[in-house]
């Protein structure tokens, strides 16, 4: 009977657990997405979303106005772009990118293209790698809101200090990203802290964050 009853109570707890965490995660991922404020940092990274020969998609042109607005702000007085080109692309998302900024009126000594990165982990570990070896030590990512806890999470599990700056508007903002962004990022988010780098490769081609919405 004893036996019975510690084994219902195991069940129990992680039964709650299976609940609790996934709620505690979304709430982290939900403010984050309304509350987000970046600060004066080193640089300002914008991370890949898809391009079309050197066109940028609708998400990654949203995220590169984000930036340059952060940029003119002063929040910092470099931009790194990052993400690498898909099998077949004559150019990278990084490229497309700094190319984008360069069109909008940001000095190209002000921009450096880091064209790696295929997933937000990845993606991470190239543009901190490439920062670390010029000091920098901060960075204001420019990303989707949903997509902000996540990646700063990233950055400062690799020892940078973090904040976010997510898109007001378009496709990918909170308002019209909705329910479903969420809950594959609470997912994502899971997958990164369990798994690890297969967490992330599963999850980031469930998710196809350079598609979505």
């Amino acid at each position: 009977m004893f036996l019975f009853r510690l084994i219902r109570r195991v069940i129990s707890f992680i039964l709650l657990l299976i609940i609790v965490i996934p709620l505690y995660v979304g709430g982290n991922i939900w403010y984050s997405a309304r509350n987000a404020e970046p600060i004066k940092s080193d640089l300002i990274l914008v991370m890949g979303a898809a391009q079309f020969d050197g066109r940028p998609s609708d998400i990654l042109k949203q995220r590169l106005e984000q930036a340059l607005n952060a940029y003119k702000l002063g929040l910092a007085p470099v931009i790194y772009t990052v993400g690498a080109g898909a099998p077949g692309d004559r150019t990278t998302e990084a490229a497309a990118s700094r190319n984008w900024l360069i069109q909008n009126g940001v000095a190209k000594n002000k921009i450096l293209a880091v064209a790696k990165g295929r997933d937000t982990l990845s993606s991470t570990q190239s543009y901190i790698t490439e920062a670390k070896k010029r000091g920098y030590e901060s960075v204001v990512i420019v990303t989707d809101p949903y997509h902000c806890y996540r990646a700063m999470s990233m950055a400062k599990d690799l020892g940078f200090l973090a904040s976010c700056s997510p898109v007001k508007s378009g496709t990918a903002s909170v308002e019209n990203s909705g329910f479903k962004y969420l809950t594959r990022e609470i997912g994502a988010y899971l997958a990164y802290k369990t798994l690890g780098q297969l967490g992330i490769n599963l999850s980031d081609r469930l998710i196809s964050i350079r598609e979505y919405p």
